[in-house]
C-alpha cells in the first residue's frame, strides 16, 4: 500500500470497525517515510465531535496555535505551503464531510503534502485513491504454516516470511493464526502453535473472520479458559446467533458477536463500567474514572476493582505513553455507548463526567498562580478531549442545551488554560458558544465576556477585546457583580496598554488593584502586576515599573513555582532595566529567566519578547553577529503572532534602532546570512515542536 502514496497524494484506508486500518495506516507510513523530509504527522480524530474545530485540532497537533492570531485554516495552510510531508487524518467517518473539504483545501494550498486517511466510508474527495482492508486470511484447519513447515515449527511470537500480510495488521503479521499467537503468548507467558492445537486456533480465527479485533478478543480469554474450550464455547454462540439470523454471518454481525460474546462474558460491574466509560471522548486515569463511572462514593472501589478486569480481558487499553491513562478502542467505546443508551442512564453519566471536568477547571481557574500550576496545566492537556466532549454536553452542540450554566462556568475557569495552551481560537469558540446560550442580562453573560476580552487581546484582536471588556465590565457593575467587574478592569488594563491608550489603562488599572483587593482575588493581583509594570516601563516611568514587578515577585514568595505570572514579571523587567543605563547585566539576567520559563510554557510571544531584548543587548554592546541571528529566530515567532510587539510604536522604535545598529556594522550581507540562519533555526525548532511540549529556541 505504500507504493499507492507514489502515486496519489490522498490515500483512504476503508474497513469496518475493528478491522486494523490505524495499523495498516501506520506500517505504510512507516515504509514511506523516508520520502517525506518534514515528517509524518498523526492527527487523532476519534475525540473530536463539533467539525468546526477540525481545522483547529489538525493545526493543534502540528504545534501551530500558540498565541497565532490568524484563523486556525490560514494558520495551517500558511505553515504547510512549503512542506513536504504526510498527515494521517485518523478516523474520519463521524466527520467525513469537514474531513473531505479540509483535505481539498490542504492538497490545493501545499503541492509536496500528501494526505492518509482512515474511514469506514470515503471521503468523496478529488483525487482520491482508496484502499480496502481486508481481514486477515485465515488457513484452513489442515494447512500449514505460513512458512509451509507445519504449525509445529510456530512458536511464541513466530511470523512468516514478507511482513505485513494482506490484511496490513501491522508489521510481522501475516495471517489471523500469528497474530493469535502473538496475543496468547503475551498472556499466557508462552503459547505456541503446536500439531495438537492447530485445529483449534484455525478454527477460532476462522470463526472470527480473521477481524483483528476480535482475535485480540478472543485471545485474551485463555487467561482463564483453555483453549479448546474458548474454541467450543465460539463454536456454540457463533452457531446460536447464524440459526436466530438464518444464515451466515456477515463481518461486520460477526464482530459485533465477538464483541458481544466478549461483554457476555464479563462480570456485572465490568459491563456496567465498560457503558459507563464510553462518555470519554480520549484517554482517562483512575480518577476520573472513579469521579464519572461510580454513582455513589461506596461504588468506588467496585469501579476500580472492574476496570482492572477490563485491561485483563483487553477491553481498555494502557496508553502507551503513559500507563497511568488509559482509552478504549473506537468499536468498543461506540458498542459501550450502545449499552449506556439502553440502560437509560446517558444524562446521569455525562453529567457526572460534566461535574467532574468541572472541578478540575473550577480548580485551576481559582488556583491559577499556584505552584502547581504547571503539573495542573499539563493534566488539562492530557485531557483536553475530554474537557471539550464535556462543553459540547453542557452547551447543547450536537442537542438541545441541558446543563449551560455549568457549560458557562467550565468556558470561564478556563480562562488561563486557552491563553497558557495557545488554544486561543478554541476559547473564544466555547466562551462565543456561552454568550449564545446566555442572549440577556446575566452574570454567565458578564464573566464570557471579560473572558472572551481576556482570550482576544491575546488573539491580537483589540477592538473586539476592548468591546467585550467595556460591556462585560459595566454588565459586571449593574449586576452587582464586583468580582467579575474586578477581571473585567484587569483584562482592559492589558488590552489599553497595548493600543497606547496609557491613561485610560492607568485609570484601569487603578480599579483593578482597588477592586481585585476587597474581592480577595490573589490570582487577579498577580497577573496585574506584570501589566503594570509592562504599562510604566512605556510610559516611562522605569522605578515604578520596576516597583511593580518586585511587587508581583513578592506576592509569589521566595522559591514559587509558578511559571506564566513570573516570566512576564522577569521579562518585563528586562524590558525596562534595558532602557536605563548601565544595567544591561542586570537585563540579561532578568531576560534569561523569563526565557526559561516561557519556553517551558511554549509562549511564542514571550519568547519573542525574550530574543528581541537580547538582540538589542548584543547590539548595544557591539556583538552584532549574535544581534543579527537572534532578530532572525524571533522573525518566525512574531509572524506566527501577529504584529510584532501588537504594533507598540517605543518598541518598535527600540527595534529598528538596534537592527540598524547590527546592520550598519556588519554590512547588508553579513547581516542577512546571520539573520537567515537565525530564522532557519527558528522555523527548525517550530517544525518539530509537538503537542503540549514547550518550544526552546536554543541560541548558539
Amino acid at each position: 500500500m505504500a507504493r499507492m502514496l507514489d502515486d496519489a497524494r490522498l490515500v483512504t484506508v476503508l474497513g469496518p470497525g475493528g478491522v486494523g486500518k490505524t495499523r495498516v495506516a501506520l506500517a505504510a507510513a512507516a515504509g514511506a517515510v523516508d520520502g517525506y523530509p518534514d515528517g509524518v504527522w498523526i492527527v487523532e480524530l476519534s475525540g473530536l465531535r463539533d467539525p468546526a474545530l477540525l481545522a483547529n485540532t489538525v493545526a493543534s497537533a502540528l504545534g501551530l496555535i500558540e498565541q497565532d492570531i490568524r484563523p486556525p485554516l490560514d494558520t495551517l495552510l500558511a505553515f504547510l505551503r512549503d512542506r513536504r510531508m504526510l498527515l494521517i487524518f485518523d478516523t474520519c467517518e463521524h466527520i467525513v464531510d469537514a474531513c473531505a473539504d479540509l483535505v481539498a483545501k490542504i492538497l490545493a494550498a501545499a503541492p509536496a503534502v500528501s494526505v492518509l486517511a482512515t474511514s469506514r466510508q470515503p471521503l468523496d474527495a478529488e483525487g482520491e485513491h482508496t484502499y480496502q482492508v481486508a481481514p486477515l486470511p485465515v488457513p484452513d484447519t489442515g494447512d500449514a504454516g505460513l512458512d509451509g513447515t507445519g504449525p509445529g515449527d510456530r512458536g511464541p511470537g513466530g511470523t512468516g516470511p514478507g511482513g505485513t500480510g494482506p490484511a496490513g495488521a501491522g508489521p510481522g503479521i501475516g495471517d489471523a493464526v500469528e497474530l493469535f499467537t502473538l496475543r496468547a503468548s503475551a498472556v499466557t507467558g508462552g503459547f505456541g502453535v503446536t500439531d495438537r492445537n492447530w485445529a483449534d486456533v484455525s478454527r477460532i480465527c476462522r470463526r472470527l473472520d480473521g477481524i483483528p479485533l476480535a482475535i485480540e478478543l478472543a485471545a485474551v480469554r485463555l487467561r482463564t479458559m483453555k483453549l479448546p474450550d474458548l474454541a467450543r464455547r465460539l463454536d456454540q454462540t457463533f452457531m446460536i446467533l447464524a440459526r436466530e439470523g438464518h444464515g451466515p454471518l456477515d463481518r461486520h454481525e460477526t464482530l459485533n458477536a465477538a464483541i458481544e460474546w466478549s461483554h457476555h462474558l464479563c462480570t456485572g460491574a465490568e459491563r456496567r463500567l465498560w457503558a459507563r466509560l464510553s462518555v470519554f471522548a480520549g484517554t482517562f486515569d483512575i480518577r476520573a474514572v472513579e469521579e464519572t463511572c461510580a454513582e455513589t462514593e461506596l461504588e468506588r472501589e467496585e469501579v476500580v476493582a472492574a476496570l482492572i478486569g477490563l485491561v485483563d480481558k483487553s477491553v481498555v487499553l494502557r496508553h502507551p505513553a503513559d500507563d497511568s491513562r488509559y482509552l478504549l478502542l473506537d468499536t468498543l467505546r461506540e458498542f459501550g455507548a450502545g449499552q449506556l443508551a439502553a440502560s437509560g442512564e446517558v444524562t446521569a453519566c455525562r453529567d457526572r463526567h460534566l461535574a467532574r471536568y468541572l472541578r478540575v477547571a473550577r480548580y485551576f481557574g481559582a488556583h491559577f498562580t499556584d505552584d502547581d500550576q504547571l503539573a495542573r496545566f499539563h493534566a488539562l492537556r492530557w485531557d483536553h478531549a475530554n474537557i471539550r466532549a464535556a462543553l459540547e454536553w453542557a452547551l447543547g452542540i450536537h442537542h438541545r442545551a441541558f446543563r449551560t450554566v455549568e457549560g458557562a462556568e467550565l468556558a470561564t475557569a478556563l480562562y488561563g488554560y486557552w491563553q497558557i495552551s495557545g488554544q486561543l481560537r478554541e476559547g473564544d469558540y466555547w466562551l462565543s458558544k456561552v454568550l449564545d446560550q446566555f442572549p440577556g442580562p446575566s452574570a454567565q453573560r458578564a464573566k464570557a465576556l471579560v473572558n472572551r476580552g481576556f482570550v482576544r487581546s491575546f488573539e491580537g484582536h483589540l477592538a473586539e477585546a476592548l468591546a467585550d471588556c467595556g460591556e462585560g465590565t459595566d454588565l459586571a457593575l449593574a449586576l452587582g457583580e464586583r468580582g467579575i467587574a474586578a477581571r473585567g478592569y484587569l483584562h482592559l488594563t492589558l488590552t489599553l496598554t497595548f493600543t497606547g491608550e496609557h491613561e485610560q489603562a492607568a485609570a484601569a488599572g487603578a480599579a483593578a488593584r482597588r477592586m481585585l483587593t476587597e474581592c480577595g482575588d490573589r490570582p487577579g493581583l498577580l497577573m496585574l502586576a506584570p501589566q503594570l509594570a509592562h504599562l510604566n516601563q512605556l510610559a516611562g516611568d522605569l522605578d515604578r515599573a520596576l516597583r511593580m514587578c518586585e511587587w508581583g515577585l513578592e506576592m509569589l514568595g521566595p522559591g514559587s513555582g509558578e511559571h506564566w505570572v513570573q516570566s512576564y514579571v522577569y521579562t518585563v523587567a528586562g524590558l525596562t532595566l534595558f532602557r536605563m543605563p548601565g544595567r544591561q547585566a542586570d537585563c540579561a539576567v532578568m531576560v534569561r529567566k523569563g526565557l526559561l520559563a516561557k519556553q517551558e510554557l511554549g509562549d511564542l510571544i514571550g519568547i519573542a519578547y525574550a530574543l528581541e531584548v537580547l538582540a538589542w543587548l548584543a547590539a548595544r554592546t557591539g556583538e552584532c553577529d549574535r544581534a543579527a541571528w537572534l532578530f532572525g529566530a524571533a522573525d518566525p515567532l512574531w509572524q506566527r503572532c501577529g504584529s510584532r510587539f501588537s504594533g507598540t510604536a517605543i518598541m518598535e522604535e527600540s527595534h529598528q534602532k538596534a537592527v540598524q545598529a547590527a546592520w550598519s556594522a556588519l554590512g547588508p550581507d553579513r547581516y542577512a546570512d546571520l539573520h537567515a540562519q537565525g530564522t532557519t533555526h527558528a522555523k527548525e525548532q517550530l517544525a518539530s515542536l509537538s503537542p503540549g511540549h514547550p518550544l526552546a529556541i536554543r541560541i548558539p
